[in-house]
């Protein structure tokens, strides 16, 4: 593609908030998103466009950077900047989000371990539907618009934080569809083009997107943020983000002391904390959780949903944190949708106080299941390192040779989805790691075992491996 024409179909590219190589990443990302620029398109060179833009090469070659990072772009010696992807025609893949392109591109036969959730929603659903009826009945005088959310959920999750130890208000809390519209109208709200955000690797791809999507520059630090305050003294970070509690992917639980000195890091260096709290109540049994961070200062925002240990379609989710971010939130969301489904929400308020029960009686089942994982693993593919978990839903698996992304489209060509690691870690250094979940029957995870095995057998890593680019320095 010629310059110029790119030129025209940037637009005004320039006119938001931020450095102008965010903004210029921004519009190309949406570009490539909206499949403007498919798979394979030939961009300008740097000299050429930042001519066309009027803007110095160094604002291209760092919105290039950007998107290069995010998987976006390939740039290559000699060959130069194209979108990433096949140039041959068929569905367009997804290289930054493969978690979402199994959701949005599902494909008969494919056993999906890629996308973690309950498929089965437990009989205590249906009973707070059913339990409701009377209610909608005799419901008069309200039009059902609630942007901030049912007062009866409210009270629900407040009540539930209580029961945990954390004093809180329904004006402390904002009910989302599910945790990942929770993240994303915290980055909207949090952050502009270029703003620095912290966080984990690995991490939560749906989080990374969510980042990504506002423009955010990414950094990276290992599980739990360790050294915040010091990249906070070297850096103006916008925004940290952690999963505490069964991390995302990696099963670790952030142990007490840690949550204290985090939350104490965040609150005295002014940095937004995010504690990502969607996996906290699945652990084993007999496996002791810490309080929440929430607990260690006021200053903490937590995500919090019900489609982990309920129903993966059941999409209620929440933020709680300080009550003027809390009001800010629920205009932004007003904006969107007006406040979200609000009879899934009363049937939420009468199930919440049972959701102990029910997450307690599933808990065996999903150890079961991980160690039946476990086992079918160590027998067809002894070589590989399949550390064990004490909760969640997935496990980290490292591969001994070869990388994550190839051997998960060989996985995909033998009947197997999983979720490369490379998607999963700014830093680079998960690119031999591959995620699993392990909420399928028995017998469906043995079936994904022996496929998994014959591609091990028939997979050969490619001569140039698939590297990610170094995480910005913290």
């Amino acid at each position: 593609m010629n310059p110029i024409e790119l030129s025209d179909r940037l637009g005004r590219w320039s006119s938001g908030r931020g450095p102008l190589p965010a903004l210029l990443a921004a519009r190309l990302r949406r570009l490539i998103d909206e499949g403007e620029l498919p798979p394979g398109e030939v961009l300008p060179p740097d000299r050429a466009l930042a001519s066309a833009l009027a803007v110095g090469r160094t604002t291209v070659v760092a919105a290039y950077d950007l998107l290069r990072q995010d998987g976006r772009l390939v740039r290559r010696q000699g060959s130069g900047t194209r979108v990433a992807g096949p140039e041959s025609a068929g569905p367009r893949p997804t290289t930054s989000a493969p978690l979402f392109l199994h959701l949005l591109e599902p494909q008969d036969g494919v056993i999906p371990l890629a996308c973690a959730a309950p498929d089965t929603p437990p009989p205590e659903l249906a009973e707070a539907f059913a339990g409701i009826v009377p209610v909608l009945a005799a419901t008069t005088g309200d039009i059902g618009y609630y942007p901030a959310g049912h007062p009866a959920l409210l009270g629900a999750i407040a009540d539930h934080y209580e029961h945990r130890g954390i004093r809180t208000r329904p004006e402390q809390l904002l009910v989302t569809n599910g945790g990942q519209q929770a993240l994303s109208v915290l980055a909207s709200a949090l952050l502009a083009p270029g703003d620095q955000v912290i966080v984990e690797g690995p991490t939560y791809p749906g989080a990374l997107e969510v980042f990504r999507e506002q423009a955010a520059m990414l950094r990276c630090l290992p599980v739990g943020l360790p050294g915040l305050a010091a990249a906070a003294r070297r850096h103006r970070i916008a925004l940290a983000y952690v999963v505490s509690t069964f991390h995302n992917p990696t099963g670790a639980v952030l142990p007490a002391v840690a949550r204290r000195e985090l939350a104490q890091a965040a609150s005295a260096a002014g940095v937004p904390l995010i504690d990502d709290e969607v996996p906290s109540d699945l652990a084993f049994p007999d496996v002791a959780v810490p309080p929440p961070i929430a607990a260690y200062s006021s200053d903490v925002i937590s995500v919090g949903s019900l489609s982990k240990s309920v129903w993966g379609g059941w999409r209620i989710g929440w933020v709680r944190g300080p009550e003027p971010l809390i009001a800010r939130l629920a205009r932004l969301l007003a904006v969107h949708d007006l406040g979200g489904n609000a009879v899934a929400q009363m049937a939420a308020a009468d199930l919440l106080p049972r959701l102990g029960d029910i997450v307690s009686r599933q808990a065996g089942t999903r150890q079961a299941r991980h160690d039946h994982l476990r086992r079918d693993l160590a027998r067809y593919l002894p070589d590989w390192d399949v550390p064990p978990v004490p909760g969640g839903q997935t496990l980290w698996v490292r591969l001994p040779r070869g990388d994550g992304t190839s051997f998960a489209q060989a996985a995909l060509r033998h009947g197997v989805a999983v979720l490369p690691g490379s998607g999963l870690d700014i830093s680079g250094a998960s690119q031999a790691c591959v995620r699993l979940h392990f909420l399928a029957p028995p017998e469906v995870l043995t079936e994904a075992v022996r496929r998994l095995a014959d591609a091990w057998r028939s997979y050969w890593p490619p001569r140039v491996p698939a590297t990610a680019p170094p995480a910005m320095s913290v």
